[in-house]
């Protein structure tokens, strides 16, 4: 049997698996775009916040931007962060092609990302005890963007070789994953908060 080559991914029987790779640019142009503007928001509100002591960026004792905006470091990890990811979404589906040595740094930059993320989710949750909107995005995005490079480099790895089971079923269902991981986060959300969840009043 001929191999058939789609963009580098194959299933057992060296047929096509799925078109991740024609999906890999938008991921990267749309989660960067909209985990840029949430780093911008972010940093608009903390400079809001110096402006005025008085200024308070919350809805509630809980959906709350103050103290989670603490970490400077973490909003301008993601303005740089973001701005890389959306220009290679956008370098990506003009076509370009990028060197081994650049998915390498992107691979490291949004490991280090994701490993941010989940410490933030940590101190929000069980530290900090508040949620920010904003940041919540940002978590979203970073995760996601995360595992769909990480997939992109799982498979460079193997080259022309044939996939092997896991890292096959991975490519196939590759949404799967990034869906049970949100879901992971949220129920973590709705468990820390739900004392606070069931005490809003209800309509009728």
């Amino acid at each position: 049997m001929i191999a058939i080559r789609s963009e580098g991914i194959y299933s057992s029987a060296h047929q096509p698996v799925v078109s991740f790779p024609r999906l890999l640019p938008t991921v990267l142009l749309v989660g960067g775009l909209i985990g840029l503007g949430a780093s911008l928001v972010l940093t608009v509100e903390r400079f809001n916040l110096y402006a005025d002591p008085d200024y308070v960026p919350s809805i509630d004792s809980v959906l709350s931007c103050g103290s989670v905006m603490e970490p400077p470091y973490a909003a301008l990890f993601g303005i740089v962060g973001f701005t890389v990811v959306t220009t290679t979404g956008a370098a990506l589906a003009a076509g370009a092609r990028l060197s081994t040595w650049f998915w390498a740094g992107l691979q490291t930059g949004v490991s280090f990302g994701a490993a941010l993320v989940h410490g933030l989710i940590y101190l929000s949750l069980y530290r900090i005890g508040a949620l920010c909107p904003y940041w919540m995005v940002v978590w979203a995005v970073t995760i996601t963007v995360f595992w769909y490079v990480t997939l992109r480099s799982l498979d460079r790895t193997r080259e022309d070789a044939p996939a092997g089971p896991v890292l096959g079923l991975l490519l196939r269902y590759h949404s799967v994953p990034i869906v049970v991981w949100l879901i992971g986060v949220a129920v973590l959300v709705i468990a820390r908060f739900w004392p606070y969840w069931s005490s809003l009043p209800r309509n009728g």
